[in-house]
């Protein structure tokens, strides 16, 4: 079996699994809320939720990870010392494609999170049509409120998908574009 095809298979081994969660929580390097790395380890499709679940315990009983509250008053999972080594150690025991699946599900899923923070699009219906209301967000005031007309809501919702792709990128485009607008030349020579 070829090394792609494996990427796609459920990781059915509780041990490779530590490893890989360790893993993940050492390149991410801070405490992780519960549901964060729940959804992260799970979206990605090579994780079971079982063996999701008798890992964390495994990794909870012998301290390779802790359980806390932060300051938001929400549970985080953080990486002890003895996790750390793991990661560091036995990392060449988890296949490559699943770490590398692993955190890039992670660096997306936090990316999201910045960018819905940063970002709100609201879909407002019409008769014929829907807008994609687009606010770029700062602390103090919308640093843009955007309507773009859609012909439907199926055609403004992946509009709005593809916006928080890379709102920063959009935003910078809208405002390049509007630095960079000119008037029309008009051609004087025949005159």
């Amino acid at each position: 079996m070829k090394m792609a095809e494996r990427a796609d298979i459920e990781i059915k081994d509780v041990p490779t699994l530590n490893i890989l969660i360790c893993y993940l929580l050492y390149k991410i390097d801070r405490p992780v809320e519960t549901e964060q790395l729940y959804e992260i380890a799970i979206g990605t499709g090579v994780v079971n939720y079982f063996y999701y679940q008798d890992s964390i315990d495994y990794l909870l009983k012998n301290s390779l990870i802790s359980l806390s509250v932060n300051s938001s008053g929400v549970e985080c999972y953080s990486l002890e010392d003895k996790g750390r080594e793991c990661a560091r150690r036995l990392k060449n025991y988890a296949p490559k494609s699943y770490r590398d699946k692993l955190v890039l599900a992670a660096l997306r899923y936090f990316a999201r999170q910045k960018a819905e923070q940063e970002i709100k699009i609201d879909y407002i219906p019409l008769d014929k049509g829907c807008y994609v209301n687009v606010r770029c967000l700062d602390a103090d005031c919308d640093l843009m409120d955007l309507k773009l007309y859609a012909p439907d809501m199926t055609q403004a919702k992946m509009l709005g998908e593809r916006i928080m792709l890379n709102p920063a990128g959009f935003y910078g485009k809208i405002v390049e574009l509007a630095l960079s607008n000119e008037e029309v030349p008009y051609d004087l020579s025949d005159n």
